[in-house]
């Protein structure tokens, strides 16, 4: 009878273990609306992986089981409706997969800048930013081949959340595009770490984003920091979860200090939240 409760206790804890071993792997959660992710079973059982593409960008893919999965990212300025992802397996065969974006409402946010080319750049400014935006258009198309994607991250300052992701921002009573990452408010000089492991792509002092590093943590999965007093990585750097890569500041446009961090997947900016536990 002993034998018998030891062996029932021992299932039981096994299969919470499992559920929970799971649980941590379903990372980032499925939120299928604008800025948000699509989880999209595609179906297949190969050993080897499918590419799979949303539009022309190429999506996340990993192994839930024993099939694949995409995971999409759906940019802010997607239309809610029926979408479709483009499957070509290891044997060059294409299928179609559909899945389903709904509506989402956004607050706004509207900011008062003091410095009126942070609002309404003058001609010299403008060359500067469509010269930087090159640059960082370039690291978040970025396609890096990775067996196995961290998807499960760390909030990488401590501090308070000032500005939620989605926003739909007005500076100075003008609108402009919706707030794309999450501002986290704290102390100039915080330290700033990595999420997940990656790859430092580039880093830069940029007219609206101030000192920036940027990382590839593969497959298209890009997260940027924004608005840095000091960076502490340089591009090519291979950075572990937790490392110290800058400390907040409030350098390009910015109210107060604090750190602007982005993620981008499939070149689509997304919740930074859906990749947290």
């Amino acid at each position: 009878m002993i034998k018998s409760t030891t062996l029932i206790t021992g299932l039981i804890i096994y299969s919470l273990f499992s559920l929970c071993a799971n649980a941590a792997e379903h990372y980032p959660r499925p939120d299928s609306v604008p800025g948000g992710i699509a989880i999209v079973e595609l179906g297949l059982h190969s050993p080897a992986p499918p590419s799979v593409y949303y539009g022309k960008k190429r999506v996340l893919v990993r192994r839930n089981g024993k099939q694949w999965e995409a995971i999409v990212g759906i940019s802010l300025f997607t239309k809610a409706g029926v979408h479709e992802l483009r499957i070509v397996s290891a044997h060059q065969k294409i299928y179609l997969r559909q899945f389903s974006v709904h509506s989402k409402k956004y607050k706004e946010q509207h900011l008062t800048i003091k410095n009126k080319r942070m609002v309404n750049p003058n001609a010299q400014d403008m060359k500067r930013i469509r010269a930087e935006k090159k640059l960082i258009d370039a690291a978040l198309t970025r396609w890096t081949p990775q067996a196995h994607v961290a998807t499960r991250f760390i909030l990488p300052v401590k501090g308070i959340i000032s500005s939620p992701f989605g926003l739909r921002r007005f500076f100075n009573k003008q609108p402009r595009k919706p707030h794309s990452g999450l501002d986290i408010a704290a102390r100039a000089g915080t330290v700033i770490k990595a999420p997940a492991d990656g790859t430092v792509i580039t880093t830069g002092d940029y007219f609206f984003d101030g000192n920036t590093v940027l990382i590839d943590h593969g497959q298209g999965l890009i997260t940027l920091y924004c608005h840095m007093s000091k960076i502490r990585v340089k591009p090519g750097m291979k950075v572990k979860q937790g490392e110290i890569i800058g400390k907040v500041g409030m350098t390009g446009r910015a109210t107060g200090p604090h750190l602007h961090w982005g993620v981008s997947l499939n070149n689509a900016r997304v919740e930074p939240g859906l990749f947290l536990k």
